[in-house]
């Protein structure tokens, strides 16, 4: 995105938090009052769990029992809609992530919350790139060659299912480079993967921390990751943008937000408290080893990133034709 369009956005974020918070310092704020949960949309393992539970561990000395609830179904709507019903004193909060607060509102038909009003953005917390990877037989060792290649054949890539960011990331590709590569949806990656090594599809856009290990292993061949910078995890494989397809940008994201009408002051002191743990050493050595790069900020920040990755997968959804009743 154009930074002047980023400083627009953000500011116009400002302008709306602005309006509808009253101000006060974050510090004198009551919170927690009570015990707080911490909703995860998907099931326990991933990496919004992970996250969750971090913060439930570093908050503990705040005095009040904090717990994650996994609450998975319907492509993380379910838990999201829990917590945009839930009153609004910052004791129901969310961990958020690219598909239940931006790919979502253009993917499914109907849509049980609003994923802009609905909720009081807290901070984001932490992004992976997806990792471009292809059968070994594959006869491209870049982008640029890639795109040739599909341009020649039909070329099939797998995902983890409908409308994830593994198979959005595909849909992107084929938008920006001109080419029409076949989805093929998998009920998991799990399942796709064996196929990606027998030949079956020739490539998938899987999260860096699942793929790396394989490519590490020389059982699959990594052609660039889909973030807009190159990885500390694996920094000698080039980015999209990078190899031929200026522009190109999509990565998964984690982000902390609470139930609607949280006031301002209790929004200010759940960010500085999330803003402490992020910056633990501890922290971020395990995030790290995760593949998960944190970069916690201010609610405008997060409302201004919602804002912008909403309009950009409703762009990519659209051109693909992608739906979920």
């Amino acid at each position: 995105m154009h930074r002047s369009r980023v400083r627009a956005v953000v500011a116009l974020a400002g302008l709306v938090l602005a309006a509808a918070l009253p101000q006060a310092h974050a510090q004198g704020a009551a919170w927690p009052t009570r015990p707080v949960r911490i909703v995860v949309t998907f099931p326990p393992g991933g990496a919004p769990d992970t996250l969750a539970r971090v913060l439930a561990e570093k908050w503990a000395p705040l005095g009040q029992p904090i717990t994650v609830e996994n609450k998975p179904g319907a492509g993380g709507n379910i838990g999201a809609d829990l917590v945009a019903k839930a009153p609004g004193d910052g004791h129901t909060l969310v961990i958020g992530t690219v598909g239940t607060h931006a790919i979502n509102a253009s993917l499914y038909q109907k849509m049980p919350y609003n994923n802009i009003k609905d909720f009081t953005p807290i901070s984001f917390l932490a992004s992976t790139p997806n990792l471009l990877v292809v059968n070994n037989n594959v006869p491209a060792a870049n982008v640029k060659e890639l795109i040739e290649l599909a341009k020649k054949q039909q070329l099939f890539f797998g995902s983890s299912g409908s409308g994830t960011s593994i198979h959005l990331s595909g849909e992107l590709f084929n938008t920006l480079a001109g080419v029409k590569m076949q989805h093929i949806p998998y009920k998991g990656r799990a399942e796709a993967i064996p196929d990606l090594m027998g030949g079956r599809i020739q490539m998938i856009f899987d999260n860096m921390p699942s793929a790396l290990p394989l490519v590490q292993e020389g059982k699959i061949k990594a052609i660039a990751v889909t973030s807009a910078q190159r990885s500390a995890a694996a920094p000698t494989i080039p980015t999209i943008a990078e190899s031929g397809l200026p522009g190109f940008e999509a990565t998964s994201w984690f982000a902390l937000l609470g139930s609607p009408g949280i006031p301002r002051e209790v929004q200010m002191r759940i960010n500085a408290e999330t803003l402490k743990v992020m910056a633990l050493p501890d922290v971020k050595e395990k995030l790290a080893k995760l593949g998960l790069d944190p970069n916690p900020g201010t609610p405008e920040a997060l409302a201004a990133l919602i804002l912008a990755e909403t309009g950009k997968w409703a762009r990519v959804v659209k051109e693909s034709g992608a739906k979920i009743e």
